[in-house]
C-alpha cells in the first residue's frame, strides 16, 4: 500500500494571554538563575482565569520568541554553533530560531497578586508574550528515566546560574 505524502499549510492564529516583565532585555544563553520575572495578564483576560493557580508549586509557561527573526530559523546545526556539540536536527535541541519560534518553560510559582504571577526560572527575555500557562501535575511528568545526550550537561553548567 502506497501512501501519498502531502503538505498541509494552515494558518493558526494565536493571541497572547499575558506578557512577561524582567530585568532580561536581550536573549542571551546563561545566567538566567537570578531573573525573576512577571508575568500578568493582557487586557480581555480576566483575573478570574487565574483562580486556584497558586495551589501548584510549578507552572508550565508556553510562549512565543517574537524577537526571534523568520529569517533566522536553524533546521539543523551545532547547538549555540560550538563545534565542540555535534550537529543535529532543531528539534533535538532548543534553539530560539525554531520554525514556529515557539519556547516551553517549566517555572517556579513564587507568588499570585491579581492579573500577576511572580516566577522564577523562566528564560523569557521582557515584553515576551505569552501562548499559554499550564500547571505542572505529576501524572504528566515523565515516567521512567529521563535520558539525554551527554553535551547537554556541559551546554546547561551556566544556564540557571
Amino acid at each position: 500500500m502506497r501512501v501519498a505524502a502531502y503538505i498541509c499549510r494552515m494558518d493558526i492564529i494565536l493571541h497572547p494571554i499575558a506578557f512577561v516583565t524582567n530585568s532580561r532585555t536581550e536573549a542571551v544563553d546563561d545566567f538566567w538563575g537570578s531573573v525573576t520575572s512577571e508575568i500578568t495578564l493582557a487586557e480581555g483576560i480576566p483575573p478570574e482565569t487565574l483562580d486556584s493557580i497558586e495551589l501548584f508549586s510549578h507552572l508550565e509557561i508556553i510562549y512565543h520568541f517574537n524577537q526571534s527573526s523568520p529569517d533566522a530559523v536553524v533546521y539543523h546545526g551545532r547547538p549555540r554553533g560550538n563545534p565542540a556539540y555535534p550537529v543535529m536536527g532543531i528539534f533535538a535541541q532548543r534553539k530560539k530560531d525554531r520554525p514556529n519560534a515557539i519556547g516551553l518553560c517549566t517555572v517556579e510559582l513564587l507568588e499570585h497578586r491579581g492579573r500577576i504571577l511572580v516566577v522564577k526560572n523562566l528564560d523569557a527575555i521582557d515584553g515576551t508574550p505569552i501562548l499559554d500557562i499550564k500547571p505542572v501535575m505529576k501524572e504528566f511528568q515523565p515516567k521512567g528515566e529521563i535520558r539525554q545526550a551527554a553535551w547537554v550537561s556541559d551546554l546547561m553548567k551556566d544556564y540557571w546560574k
